[in-house]
């Protein structure tokens, strides 16, 4: 493995901890006015998230800064090419925040039920354009000859050469994001909370989760469908099948261990398919770090990244930090929080 390969790999293993660990208050936030009906029950909901929420959004910001100094060229490429979807994901970023922070500082119910509003819509379109922004990823961005591209919001919602950030394939993935990271939530909320919540948090898995398997299966046909690298790289790698083959084992298993109560299992579960569908992605693109509609114009993980010396020297400083920052998070920010947050 070479160290552009080895890079390539640890950054997509950021964004699954960021899809894993922001991805449950993400969740938590598009279900919040519907699992929470009173304003102890969505103080409740709030309590489950309240000590993780900011540090899980931190792993989005490290990934973005590992990219910069990796793979600069794919940093400048994507931050330019999705510069609009970029300035929407900063602005929910703040209305989330907000919506949590703001809350309690006038005691009012009018006050509260706004920013329970800006909380949960600025949630439910994150989840929405992320999706959107992975689905244009494996599909491929109008790459030209200087590694320059830009796409309009929407175009014709086809898949072509011109393509829009919104077409039937990237509405799809945005669809099956919303729907697993909500299902994500909903185990959170299931496994952390206690009475009401929790009982319609239960309920909202019941009717999740089914969607989100036929989601999931639509959207890796679709991805056959769009990306021909998919299928080379099965061919090629035929081992890459057991990211998939793992994603639908823990899928299937959300509510087998539901039933027999083991409600932390069922979240880790949920846990492993998200991670799993992220690798999914990421072997499924490669060799490209960013595919292009034009194979011949994509970017490989070879030309976009920096320069040997520099990664090399760049890795030394990265293990021993991300051993500190998941130990800290690990230990202070989940052992330490308690069992169930009860209703007060």
């Amino acid at each position: 493995m070479t160290i552009e390969v080895l890079w390539f790999c640890l950054l997509w293993w950021m964004l699954a901890a960021y899809v894993v660990l922001d991805g449950f208050d993400l969740g938590v936030g598009v279900l919040h006015l519907v699992v929470a009906k009173t304003d102890g029950e969505r103080r409740q909901v709030l309590r489950t998230i309240g000590p993780v929420w900011d540090g899980n959004e931190v792993w989005l910001i490290a990934a973005g800064g590992t990219m910069m100094f990796t793979f600069p060229m794919l940093f400048a490429a994507s931050f330019s090419g999705f510069y609009l979807p970029l300035m929407m994901m900063l602005w929910l970023l703040m209305g989330r925040a907000l919506g949590i922070e703001l809350r309690h500082q006038i005691d009012d119910p009018l006050w509260n039920q706004f920013w329970d509003v800006i909380f949960s819509l600025s949630s439910l379109l994150l989840v929405v354009i992320f999706g959107a922004a992975l689905g244009n990823i494996v599909r491929g961005v109008p790459l030209d000859e200087k590694h320059i591209f830009f796409e309009p919001l929407w175009t014709d919602f086809r898949v072509g050469p011109q393509t829009g950030i919104l077409d039937w394939y990237t509405v799809l993935v945005a669809l099956a994001a919303l729907a697993a990271l909500t299902l994500h939530g909903a185990l959170w909320l299931h496994a952390r909370t206690d009475e009401a919540v929790q009982r319609r948090a239960g309920s909202v898995v019941g009717v999740l989760w089914p969607v989100v398997l036929m989601l999931s299966i639509l959207a890796a046909i679709a991805s056959f469908i769009v990306q021909p690298n998919i299928i080379h790289g099965l061919e090629t790698r035929p081992w890459v099948a057991i990211f998939p083959a793992l994603a639908i084992i823990s899928i299937i298993s959300v509510p087998l261990l539901l039933k027999r109560s083991r409600s932390r299992m069922a979240f880790r579960a949920s846990a492993v398919y998200l991670a799993s569908m992220v690798a999914s992605a990421a072997v499924g693109i490669y060799p490209y770090a960013l595919p292009a509609r034009d194979p011949a114009l994509g970017m490989t993980v070879v030309n976009a990244a920096a320069p040997a010396e520099g990664l090399t020297s760049a890795l030394y400083w990265w293990i021993p930090g991300m051993f500190l920052v998941c130990s800290y998070t690990y230990v202070v920010s989940y052992r330490s929080m308690p069992e169930r947050f009860r209703l007060r």
